[in-house]
């Protein structure tokens, strides 16, 4: 009796350590979620300048005074086929993303906390600080997207957005906040905003994801501005 309750006191003890080593640090815990949610929110909300104008409209007669049709269709087809071609090239999309991850901007908050109760929501604190690097080491194989950190580049405001090639600059941007989670650690909220380079075009948003089925997915998204 002796020897089989050594044995149980034991095998309790080995298995209260192995479950410790399985708990993810809370450090860590930020990171995995966005890099769950991180494809689908780029997949949501990304610009490519290749294909961001819209379609030419029809010229305008001075003379008179209307529009001149005249040409339109044909040019309206050249636009169609040339955004097609962009839509159905197997050629990873090159985005560029600022990987240094801080908190959501005051004048971000301002605007969410007119969408979400925030007094729900709170950051965890980092070794790292407040803020950190996003490795996008995880995401090289993606077959949709080409992930480059921005520092690879000049600034977006340099780029030379005549060249629609996909391979010397990315098609734009992307940046993401990090995320405030309520006390479940089943909800959280996060900014993310996606541009077109150049600083011609940009677009924010409020991000709200959740964790019902043992899986991050995103739940809502909402605009917040737009440039």
């Amino acid at each position: 009796m002796k020897l089989s309750k050594f044995i149980f006191i034991t095998l309790t003890i080995l298995s209260s350590f192995g479950c410790k080593k399985k708990e993810v640090p809370k450090s860590e815990f930020e990171k995995e979620v966005l890099n769950t949610v991180f494809v689908e929110i780029v997949d949501s909300i990304y610009m490519d300048r290749r294909i961001i104008s819209p379609p030419p409209p029809p010229k305008f007669n001075e003379k008179t005074n209307k529009e001149d049709t005249t040409g339109h269709t044909a040019e309206l087809k050249k636009y169609w086929r040339y955004t097609d071609s962009i839509k159905n090239d197997k050629k990873r999309i090159l985005l560029g993303v600022y990987d240094h991850i801080g908190k959501i901007s005051s004048f971000e908050t301002e605007m969410i906390s007119k969408e979400v109760e925030l007094s729900k929501f709170s950051y965890d604190t980092l070794k790292e600080g407040e803020e950190f690097k996003f490795d996008l080491k995880p995401f090289k194989k993606n077959k949709k997207f080409r992930f480059e950190s921005t520092s690879k580049y000049l600034h977006e405001k340099e780029w030379n957005l005549n060249d629609n090639s996909n391979s010397l600059i990315p098609v734009g941007t992307i940046f993401i906040s990090r995320i405030q989670f309520d006390k479940t650690k089943k909800s959280g909220i996060l900014s993310a905003g996606a541009s077109c380079g150049g600083g011609r075009c940009g677009r924010g948003f409020l991000i709200l994801i959740e964790n019902k089925t043992g899986k991050w997915r995103v739940n809502k998204i909402i605009q917040t501005w737009v440039s």
